[in-house]
């Protein structure tokens, strides 16, 4: 039951953090690179995404070797 209740808010967490990082891809990129370019702004949302992914993943998986 507690695998699931942390997963289930990790996944909220997740999705606040994707709303986040798109609003500032649409508010701070977008602009910069021209409001036609929406590929540029998704490309990069993605590359954010994955390297906060990643750093997590690494970080977490080096948390649980020490244990």
């Amino acid at each position: 039951m507690l695998t699931l209740a942390t997963s289930g808010f990790g996944l909220v967490a997740a999705l606040a953090w994707n709303e986040l990082i798109k609003e500032l891809v649409e508010g701070y990129i977008q602009p910069l690179v021209g409001g036609s370019s929406g590929i540029i702004s998704r490309l990069i949302y993605a590359i954010l995404v994955t390297f906060l992914a990643v750093g997590i993943t690494y970080n977490l998986t080096r948390l649980v070797k020490r244990r």
